[in-house]
Formats: C-alpha cells, sequence, structure tokens
C-alpha cells in the first residue's frame, strides 16, 4: 500500500466532512477513486476512514456541539473587536483638520483652467 492511497482517502473523509455527508466506505471510494475491495482489504484505509468516522460522531455529541459554540463565540468576538478598531479609524479620521496646503492646489488649477 502506498502513501498516495492513504493520502487519497484522508482527502475524500476530510471533504465528506467538510459537506456535511456521512464517511462511508462506498462514499470514499467514490471520491478517492479506490476500490471499495481495496479499502476492505486494507485496515490501514480503514482505520483512517473509522477515525474520521468518529470525528463525525463526536461533532454531533452535546461535548462536541458546545466546542464548536465556544469556537463561533470566539471567533465572533474577535470579528467584533475588529469592526469596533475599524470604526475607530474611521472617526479618527473624519475628525482631522483638513489641511490648508491641499485645498492650494486645486485652486491654482482653477485659476489656470479658467484663464
Amino acid at each position: 500500500m502506498t502513501s498516495d492511497l492513504t493520502a487519497r482517502v484522508e482527502r475524500a473523509c476530510q471533504d465528506l466532512l467538510a459537506a456535511g455527508q456521512p464517511v462511508t466506505i462506498a462514499e470514499v471510494a467514490a471520491r478517492s477513486g479506490v476500490g471499495r475491495s481495496t479499502l476492505y482489504r486494507h485496515p490501514e484505509l480503514r482505520a483512517v476512514i473509522g477515525e474520521h468516522r468518529e470525528h463525525q460522531r463526536d461533532a454531533l455529541t452535546l461535548t462536541g456541539l458546545a466546542v464548536q459554540i465556544d469556537q463561533l463565540r470566539q471567533s465572533l468576538e474577535a470579528l467584533a473587536a475588529k469592526v469596533r478598531r475599524h470604526e475607530e479609524q474611521l472617526r479618527r479620521l473624519s475628525r482631522r483638520p483638513r489641511p490648508a496646503d491641499s485645498a492650494a492646489p486645486l485652486d491654482q488649477a482653477d485659476q489656470l483652467l479658467a484663464g
């Protein structure tokens, strides 16, 4: 058995988890291009699939859901802090007085166009 087979099975399992689909031998075989008989014949490949199945079950437990909620809460708090920083930067920029020099080139250009 090659590491390429293991990598393909691993990737197929990850894709199935990301898509919210069940991790089954048939689905992994279809996604990875590895035959079902090959998956059944190699205990290492079955172990990879079993590990991802267990991960999928853990995600549906109360503990798994609590962990996901906590991760989402932390992400949301970080995003809110970033928005607050950006709003503060915008307020500071809008309060900043406009330099007198910045108006002069426009006035000179207007005079040249009018003259």
